[in-house]
């Protein structure tokens, strides 16, 4: 039975074990297997999902704080955690017709642990576009033949929510999302994954042949498109900003207290004693503060939204993962020697950082797509 507690009291509960492993979760490439248990038995994994099926009932403010959280414990143990969450926001948005409130209630206690399988070589950082398709093989039936990229979580996710083009589409903006059970027939990961960062989150290419019933179906026909624009790209990229972010705070911090306690002996004095060390941290502090505060705001727009909650999502993720660059970068150069080694943790952290700009949509396309917005021209 999860715990109870605000968001903040459960991740005060699992954060310590988190962080105790990251360094040997990284190392090893590892999945992590127990620091996602703990954010289950926590019940965070059910952070976004209504209450009344055992979720804990947040929105995207509540997402925004915990991804933050745990990815200044462990960046791999974040894009897990971000990834089912993204596969809960979209589940919940349209419940597939068999058995729909069952997979929810599953999601919610993490009996089953959810990712996304959109990206194909194909379309490659254009996610929303799937060059797959499914074929209709009798009345309710179809047929599913798809490479997918980039699956987080490939061999420990129990259900995929993928992308196809719908039967009768004519392109991809004409998709179905299926979701797709991890042991079904005709399911195969292939490879595995290294990278230099994130490292353990298990994010590998996967051959779908399945056959599936218009019952996994989220939403209605031809209706994909809209939940992935509407559903996953706010709530993904509110997420993705957040761990970010989350990696670029613990980054600064790190190397915040590793200046403060460096010593210059012969000179009885501290790094920080040296104006320039102090003049970057506190330039990268005031970066990261603006961001975090955008991120929040855009939580609350995502949350209520307006006019400009599509060219605030766009730009936030963007922001958020090119500050995390300079920041971690930042960390790396004042730490010197020490960042460049493992013991303070400031280059995993600035490893994993690098993940977030060029997950779709990749930090220049979504600048393009800002861009277009504030130009008044379509986005596609």
């Amino acid at each position: 039975m999860p715990t109870s507690g605000t968001v903040q009291e459960r991740l005060d509960k699992v954060l310590p074990s988190i962080r105790s492993a990251a360094a040997l979760v990284d190392e090893q490439a590892a999945f992590p297997v127990e620091q996602v248990q703990a954010l289950a038995d926590s019940g965070l994994l059910g952070l976004i999902l209504p209450t009344d099926i055992g979720g804990m009932g947040g929105g995207p403010s509540e997402l925004v704080e915990a991804l933050m959280g745990v990815a200044g414990a462990c960046g791999t143990t974040s894009m897990v955690y971000l990834m089912h969450l993204a596969a809960t926001a979209v589940t919940a948005a349209a419940p597939p017709g068999d058995d729909g409130d069952a997979l929810l209630a599953d999601l919610a206690t993490g009996a089953q642990l959810g990712t996304l399988a959109f990206s194909e070589k194909g379309s490659r950082s254009h996610f929303w576009a799937p060059v797959s398709k499914a074929e209709r093989t009798g009345s309710g039936s179809v047929t599913l033949g798809a490479d997918k990229s980039w699956v987080t979580s490939a061999n420990y996710a129990d259900v995929y929510i993928s992308s196809a083009m719908a039967p009768e589409g004519e392109g991809p903006t004409e998709a179905n999302l299926y979701a797709v059970k991890r042991t079904s027939p005709g399911v195969v990961v292939q490879g595995a994954f290294d990278g230099i960062g994130l490292r353990g989150n298990d994010s590998a290419p996967v051959r779908l042949d399945v056959e599936l019933t218009d019952g996994d179906r989220l939403g209605d026909e031809a209706g994909g498109f809209g939940l992935m624009m509407q559903v996953v790209l706010p709530w993904f990229s509110l997420g993705n900003s957040a761990v970010s972010l989350g990696l670029a705070r613990s980054a600064l911090q790190a190397a915040i207290d590793h200046v403060s306690g460096a010593r210059l002996e012969h000179l009885d004095s501290s790094l920080a004693d040296l104006p320039t060390i102090r003049a970057y941290l506190a330039k990268a502090w005031a970066d990261l503060t603006a961001h975090e505060a955008m991120l929040r705001e855009t939580a609350r727009r995502v949350a209520n939204p307006d006019d400009g909650t599509v060219l605030a999502v766009l730009s936030t993720k963007a922001g958020c993962n090119e500050a995390a660059l300079r920041v971690t970068d930042t960390a790396m150069r004042v730490a010197g020697g020490a960042g460049f080694s493992k013991h303070l943790g400031i280059e995993r952290f600035a490893r994993d950082a690098r993940a977030g700009f060029v997950m779709a949509p990749t930090s220049d396309a979504l600048f393009d797509f800002a861009g277009r917005a504030l130009c008044g021209m379509d986005l596609f």
